[in-house]
C-alpha cells in the first residue's frame, strides 16, 4: 500500500468531522428559531427533509459502494480514474433525473409552488454532493483534508448566519446558508480531484459492473433511512407535537454520542477494504479486534454516565421544560453499545467481505421491528414507546449481524477485557453519583461527575491493564516526551 495514513489520525480527524456536524446546528439554532419563529424553521426543515428523498434517489449507494470500489484500486491511479469517472457519470445521471422530477413536483404540487424557490436553493445540495465525490476522498484516506475544508465552510456559514438573518422574513437565506455549511465545501473537492485521478476520459469503462452493488448499497440506504426517521414520523402523526419535541432531545443527545463512538469504524473502511482485497487477513482480523475493543471501552461508559445523569444532561441542553426526555434518554442510551457494534460489523466487516445483503437483511428486520413496536408502543406511551422500538430495532439489526458472522467473531469477542470494563463502571459510579445529592447545579455537577466518572473509569483500565486504554496512555506519554524533549 502507498503511503498509508496513520489511523489514529484518521480517526481523531473523522471524530472532529463528525462532531462539527452537530455542534454546528447546537450553537446557530437557538438564535435562529428565535428570529424565524416556528414557521420559518418549520418551512426551511420541510425543504430539507424533501429534498433529502431526492437527494438519497440521486446518490443510490454510491457515498457507501464508492469507499469500497475506489480503495480496492488505489494504488492504480488509471484504474483509480476509470472506477470514479464511472461512479461520477452514474450520479450526474441519477442528478438529472431527480432534478426532472423535482421540478415536475414544483411545477404540479400545490403544496410546493408557494415555496419554490426555496426548494430550488436547499436542491442544490443534490448536485453539490454528487460533484464532492466524498467517497473518493475517504477511499484514499484524506480525512484531514477533508476535516479542515469542512470546518472552514461551516465558520463561514456561522458568521453569515449571524450576520444575515435578523428578520422571519429570511428563512430563504438561513436555506441558503445551510447548504453552504454542509455542501458549498464540495466544490474543493471536484477541483482537487485532479491530484489523485485524471480528468480526462480514459476509456474502456464498464458501468455494467457496479450496477448490482450499487443497488445493494442503495436498499440499505432507504432501510436506514426508514427506521431511523420512523421513530418522529409516526410519533409525530399519532400523538403531539410536545411528545416529538421530548423525544428528539433524547435522540440528540445520542446522535452526537453515536458519531464519536462510530468515527474509528468509519475510517477503517478503506483500509479493511484494501486488506481483503489483498489477501492480508491478518491485518484485517487485527483492526478488527481493535475496532471492537474501542468500541466497547468508549461506548460502556458514555451510555452508562448517561443513564445516570439524563435529568442534567437534558436540562443543561434543552431547558427544564424538556422533563419528558429523560425516560426515553435513559431507554435509548444502550444503543451507544448496539450501534457501535453493528457499525463495525457492518461497515468493517461485512461489506469489505463482500457480504452487503447481510447487512441489508439486518437493516430491514431493523425496520420491520421497529414499525411494528412503535405501532403497539406510541399510542399508549408516547416518546416512552418510540425509544423502546428504536432501543429494540438496534438490538435486532445487532443479532442478525452477529449471527451471520459468529464463527468469524469469536476470537475477537474472547480478546475483550470485559471484567476490567465492568470494574471501571463501578468505580465510576461509586466516586461520582454522591454529587447528585449536593444540588450543585446543572452545569457544574455535569463537569464535576464527568470528571469523577469518567476518572474512577479510566484509571481502573489503567491499573488493570486494559490493552486498548494502555496503548493510548504510551502513545499520550511519548508524544508529551517527545514535545519536551522538541522544546529543550
Amino acid at each position: 500500500m502507498s503511503k498509508q495514513k496513520s489511523l489514529k489520525l484518521n480517526f481523531v480527524m473523522n471524530a472532529i468531522l463528525t462532531m462539527s456536524s452537530f455542534i454546528f446546528p447546537l450553537i446557530t439554532f437557538p438564535y435562529v428559531s428565535r428570529i424565524l419563529l416556528p414557521t420559518g424553521t418549520g418551512k426551511v426543515s420541510f425543504a430539507t427533509s424533501l429534498i433529502s428523498y431526492f437527494s438519497m434517489f440521486a446518490q443510490l449507494g454510491i457515498p457507501t459502494y464508492g469507499i469500497r470500489a475506489c480503495a480496492k484500486v488505489r494504488d492504480n491511479r488509471e484504474e483509480l480514474t476509470r472506477t470514479a469517472h464511472e461512479l461520477l457519470a452514474i450520479n450526474i445521471v441519477m442528478d438529472i433525473i431527480s432534478y426532472a422530477i423535482l421540478i415536475l413536483a414544483l411545477s404540479f404540487v400545490h403544496r410546493l409552488q408557494e415555496e419554490r424557490t426555496l426548494y430550488i436553493i436547499v436542491s442544490f445540495t443534490i448536485v453539490l454532493t454528487s460533484m464532492g465525490m466524498e467517497w473518493l476522498y475517504k477511499a484514499l484516506e484524506q480525512y484531514t483534508y477533508i476535516t479542515i475544508r469542512s470546518i472552514i465552510f461551516k465558520l463561514v456559514a456561522l458568521i453569515a448566519m449571524f450576520l444575515l438573518i435578523h428578520d422571519d422574513d429570511d428563512y430563504v437565506i438561513y436555506g441558503g446558508i445551510s447548504i453552504l455549511a454542509s455542501s458549498a465545501s464540495h466544490i474543493l473537492n471536484f477541483i482537487n480531484a485532479h491530484k489523485y485521478i485524471d480528468m480526462r476520459p480514459i476509456g474502456h469503462y464498464n458501468f455494467k459492473r457496479h450496477f448490482k452493488l450499487i443497488g445493494v448499497f442503495f436498499a440499505m440506504s432507504c432501510a436506514t433511512t426508514i427506521y431511523t426517521h420512523l421513530d418522529t414520523l409516526m410519533l409525530g402523526f399519532m400523538k403531539t407535537d410536545e411528545d416529538v419535541g421530548y423525544y428528539n432531545a433524547a435522540v440528540k443527545i445520542k446522535t452526537i454520542l453515536v458519531s464519536v463512538v462510530t468515527s474509528l469504524g468509519t475510517v477503517l473502511l478503506p483500509r479493511a477494504s484494501y486488506y481483503v482485497e489483498h489477501g492480508m487477513i491478518e491485518k484485517f482480523k487485527h483492526i478488527t479486534r481493535k475496532a471492537l475493543n474501542f468500541v466497547f471501552v468508549a461506548a460502556s461508559p458514555l451510555m452508562l454516565y448517561f443513564i445516570l445523569y439524563a435529568r442534567q444532561g437534558i436540562f443543561f441542553l434543552s431547558g427544564n421544560a424538556y422533563a419528558g426526555s429523560i425516560v426515553p434518554m435513559k431507554i435509548i442510551m444502550p444503543t451507544l453499545l448496539f450501534i457501535g457494534i453493528t457499525n463495525i460489523l457492518g461497515i468493517q466487516i461485512l461489506v469489505p467481505l463482500g457480504r452487503e445483503k447481510t447487512v441489508l437483511y439486518s437493516e430491514i428486520a431493523g425496520a420491520i421491528t421497529d414499525l411494528l413496536l412503535n405501532a403497539i408502543l406510541i399510542p399508549r406511551f408516547a416518546s416512552t414507546g418510540a425509544a423502546i422500538g428504536t432501543l429494540t430495532a438496534e438490538f435486532v439489526v445487532l443479532v442478525v449481524q452477529y449471527a451471520a458472522l459468529q464463527k468469524e467473531l469469536m476470537d475477537s469477542f474472547c480478546s475483550i477485557a470485559y471484567w476490567k470494563i465492568i470494574i471501571g463502571l463501578l468505580l465510576g459510579c461509586i466516586c461520582s453519583y454522591w454529587c447528585v445529592q449536593l444540588e450543585l447545579g446543572n452545569l457544574i455537577t455535569l463537569v464535576v461527575t464527568a470528571l469523577l466518572f469518567f476518572g474512577g473509569y479510566g484509571f481502573t483500565l489503567l491499573i488493570t491493564r486494559e490493552s486498548f486504554t494502555l496503548e493510548i496512555f504510551r502513545q499520550i506519554v511519548e508524544e508529551i516526551g517527545k514535545y519536551i524533549r522538541d522544546k529543550n
